[in-house]
């Protein structure tokens, strides 16, 4: 297996010259040329090569060539037809490399796992673009992808917010789900100058380790998502207040209320401060089935 050459701007400006390659804005392009932290990913990921990964975007394929040389198959979804040409030149010689063109939003991927990897969990890595990755998380976890962990470059408040704690700015709906399906750990922060072009904001590299089963038991997961997000909708309403005014949830308020009280709360409380323990026990009791 070569090494990788991508990683170094000179490379990387050299590749992007030779094929007269333009930076969309649209797919939030920003390629790393820093090898330090494509170095740093690969061991956060702790890749083997027992392993298939599923990159999203993979741009010029930088951290591809790095990926496929620790796992033992890599699947990369680029959705810009235009670099598609690009890797074809990068990965050559990468033989356990495939690169599919399309929209990782509306690809089947328990589908695409049960052909490529017999169904086995895989490891999902990637440097995405900030605009939409909370649907690309939230739909690894949500659509039945069998999946070991997800380790990805995500923009930094984004990374404080999925491993926030209760009571504290950045705690919120994002953290509760996130940390429903996975345990985070930030393993490094990611200054603007590791990127091509720069990004306004830092980055952050977040992993996120898939729990077997949830750390809560909840009757009903649906209704728990909707009373988070009806906590947060408005986060200076108290929690009451919150689940009143939800056009997602149908409880009267004496229900609300008293499904409060008994969770030992005044009737002050606002959704920041309940962990995701008290979040379903809540969901729980005023559960109808």
């Amino acid at each position: 297996m070569k090494e990788p050459t991508l990683g170094n701007p000179q490379n990387t400006i050299a590749v992007l010259q030779k094929h007269q390659f333009t930076f969309q804005k649209k797919f939030g392009q920003n390629f790393l040329i820093d090898t330090h932290v494509l170095d740093k990913i690969i061991r956060s990921a702790e890749i083997s090569r027992d392993d298939m990964v599923l990159e999203i975007g993979p741009g010029i394929g930088t951290m591809t060539q790095y990926l496929a040389c620790a796992a033992g198959k890599v699947i990369a979804v680029e959705i810009d037809r235009a670099l598609i040409p690009i890797l074809e030149d990068t990965l050559e010689g990468y033989d356990n490399v495939r690169v599919i063109n399309g929209d990782i939003l509306k690809i089947d991927l328990p589908k695409l796992v049960e052909e490529e990897n017999g169904g086995r969990p895989i490891k999902v890595v990637a440097n995405l673009p900030y605009y939409i990755t909370t649907p690309i998380i939230m739909g690894l976890f949500e659509g039945d992808v069998p999946l070991k962990s997800i380790t990805v470059m995500v923009q930094k408040e984004v990374a404080d917010r999925m491993q926030a704690a209760p009571g504290s700015k950045d705690y919120g709906a994002l953290s509760l789900a996130v940390q429903y399906y996975a345990k985070p750990y930030i393993a490094a922060n990611v200054p603007q100058n590791c990127f091509m072009p720069r990004p306004r904001i830092g980055s952050a590299v977040i992993r996120l380790e898939r729990y077997e089963t949830p750390p809560v038991e909840v009757k009903d997961e649906k209704l728990l998502f909707s009373i988070i997000r009806a906590s947060f909708n408005q986060r200076r309403k108290t929690l009451a207040n919150g689940l009143k005014n939800s056009a997602e949830l149908d409880f009267a308020k004496e229900e609300i209320e008293a499904a409060i009280e008994k969770l030992g709360k005044g009737a002050s409380v606002r959704g920041e401060t309940l962990t995701l323990e008290e979040f379903a026990e809540l969901s729980n009791r005023l559960c109808r089935e």
